[in-house]
């Protein structure tokens, strides 16, 4: 008679700031230890400890009301310093959801203290400053994964497989929109594009992320609007001819957040847009058909994937090198912003 196999220990989670996005990890980690991927919220840190209330939230684009995320962890550690949690022997993985302009130095800290890091987009606002993060991680030993939750999402991972595989023929254009109303949560962080980098470093960084990662780096860029409204066009020179992504947050209050893109193949035109009955559809053949979606949002796939990374049961799906240079690229979209011109990329990447 065979031994019994053990279950493996679970991974001890950290959550540094409880504000919308800190709430939507906490909701993940704690599905994904229910779907089989062990581990453990012990630690939370706030400077507002009266947010564990539940009496003051803001909602986010994606989240619904409901009972209060912190309920039934009054066991869990509470800390009112990051460097409190980092010193935390439970904590193996820490997942910060701080302010863009707290994201490095705090990444750091947590590396040296020996932990594993999903640090929330955009990890920082200049490509140096996320390049010493990447040395870092290198030097500890340890998972320093950027939070670039497209990659996970329903209908968006469908899209990135079917470009890998080729299954309609290669992509003639790709267009992604991603609009909203000024966020209405932390208004004097999102007001400062000088903290938050605008739009574009903060809302259009996901379909800037996701164009890198279906085609890779461009070789240039060209960029119209403002840091809070901006449509981009990726130049290729081998790849598709056209993939343009737009992204803004100035529509007027009430406006309901959309995000989608249509992509044409060689033999079939795909479709996604949020809000509609059935969301992800292709076009072939003269008919066009709903596609099913796996369960869940990006949220979750990314928890999911930074804990299975972590017990080596997956490749990161991305990697803080990606940050540098989709951060490297943003930079070129916003000195093409400001100069009304292409803006050439090194080949870096």
């Amino acid at each position: 008679m065979s031994p019994a196999r053990s279950r493996p220990a679970a991974i001890g989670v950290g959550i540094v700031g409880l504000g919308y996005m800190g709430r939507t990890h906490l909701a993940a980690y704690r599905a994904a230890d229910g779907a089989g991927l062990r581990n453990r919220v012990v630690a939370l840190c706030d400077s507002e400890l009266a947010k564990l209330g539940g009496k003051a939230f803001q909602l986010g684009n994606m989240e619904k009301r409901g009972a209060n995320p912190f309920a039934g962890l009054e066991s869990v550690a509470i800390h009112r310093e990051a460097s409190a949690l980092f010193a935390d022997e439970e904590v193996e993985l820490v997942s910060l959801c701080t302010p863009t302009d707290t994201h490095v130095p705090l990444a750091l800290a947590a590396l040296a203290a020996g932990k594993h890091v999903l640090v929330e987009k955009p990890v920082a606002l200049r490509a140096r400053d996320v390049s010493r993060l990447a040395d870092a991680a290198r030097k500890a030993k340890r998972l320093c994964m950027p939070a670039m939750c497209m990659r996970f999402w329903p209908g968006w991972s469908w899209l990135m497989e079917a470009i890998d595989s080729r299954s309609f023929g290669g992509v003639k254009s790709a267009v992604f929109r991603r609009l909203g109303s000024p966020p209405a949560w932390s208004r004097g962080f999102y007001g400062d594009s000088a903290r938050s980098g605008g739009a574009l470093f903060d809302l259009h960084v996901h379909d800037a992320d996701f164009v890198r990662h279906c085609f890779g780096a461009p070789d240039s860029v060209v960029s119209t609007g403002s840091l809070d409204h901006v449509t981009t066009l990726y130049r290729y020179r081998s790849g598709p001819g056209h993939v343009v992504a737009e992204g803004g947050w100035d529509h007027s209050s009430g406006f309901p957040f959309f995000m989608g893109f249509t992509v044409v193949f060689e033999r079939a035109t795909a479709e996604f847009a949020l809000g509609r009955e059935e969301p992800l559809t292709l076009a072939r053949d003269g008919q066009a058909r709903a596609l099913p979606l796996e369960e869940g949002t990006g949220y979750d796939g990314e928890v999911r994937h930074v804990l299975a990374a972590i017990a080596g049961r997956a490749r990161p799906r991305a990697t803080i090198d990606e940050a540098v240079g989709l951060v490297r690229m943003l930079e070129a979209e916003k000195r093409s912003l400001a100069s009304g011109r292409p803006v050439a990329l090194r080949r870096m990447d």
